[in-house]
């Protein structure tokens, strides 16, 4: 048991460059919100669901974050701060990183039943700080969510997704975050081709209207000389 306290232990100082010690990553509210939270699921398994409510509650108030105690969780799971919320039916694989204020949301089940209604995050995904996932929808494994994104469909193996509505950034997978991508969110290329790609686009048209511009003066010219010139021959 101590050495898989460890091994979780030396798993988040890998993932987050703030801690100097072990000592310091067991005060993180995600540690100690993932312990209450497996207390939480070993009595709700059991069919106590009062009592995970218990536990749910008071984990909620020393940590301010909400894990819904029949949710599943893998090893390694880090919430990095918190104020984090995690519904029911979520499933989360091994290794996840979760930033501060991510919503795993439920869908509203439209016949009544309630079934699978929360994410899937399978194993080595990073969710960016503010992020919403909502419904039951998987996110592959190695992908990343950006922050203050909005997730509502499934993501593929390895994609980064953006934005709201989330889009991919179109960076293929094979070659691009192989490696823990802190925050989720890539700052430098490639990053996102598609919007430099736009503002190359760009500049070649305001480089092509120029031309026609300068074309268009140096004609007027042309015609403006051309009609100085007739009436001084005439004169002659």
């Amino acid at each position: 048991m101590f050495g898989n306290l460890v091994r979780y232990l030396d798993s988040i100082v890998a993932r987050d460059p703030a801690p100097r010690s072990r000592w310091e990553v067991l005060l993180y509210p995600g540690v100690w919100a993932l312990f209450w939270h497996r207390i939480a699921h070993g009595l709700f398994k059991a069919r106590l669901f009062f009592l995970a409510r218990v536990v749910n509650h008071i984990s909620r108030f020393l940590t301010a974050i909400d894990i819904h105690p029949g949710a599943t969780i893998g090893k390694n799971f880090f919430i990095d701060h918190g104020f984090t919320v995690i519904g029911e039916t979520a499933e989360i694989g091994d290794n996840v990183t979760i930033y501060q204020c991510v919503t795993l949301g439920g869908s509203n089940p439209t016949n009544g039943v309630g079934g699978k209604r929360h994410p899937t995050l399978e194993d080595n995904v990073i969710v960016g700080s503010g992020a919403q996932i909502i419904g039951p929808v998987t996110i592959g494994k190695r992908a990343r969510v950006g922050a203050s994104a909005v997730v509502t469909e499934n993501v593929p193996e390895g994609a980064t997704m953006i934005g709201v509505k989330a889009r991919s950034t179109l960076v293929s997978a094979e070659t691009w975050a192989k490696q823990f991508m802190p925050y989720g969110t890539p700052c430098k290329e490639p990053c996102e081709p598609a919007p430099n790609q736009r503002v190359d686009e760009l500049d070649e048209q305001i480089a092509l209207l120029r031309q026609q511009v300068e074309a268009l003066i140096a004609a007027q010219s042309e015609r403006e000389e051309a009609q100085s010139d007739g009436p001084a021959c005439k004169g002659v």
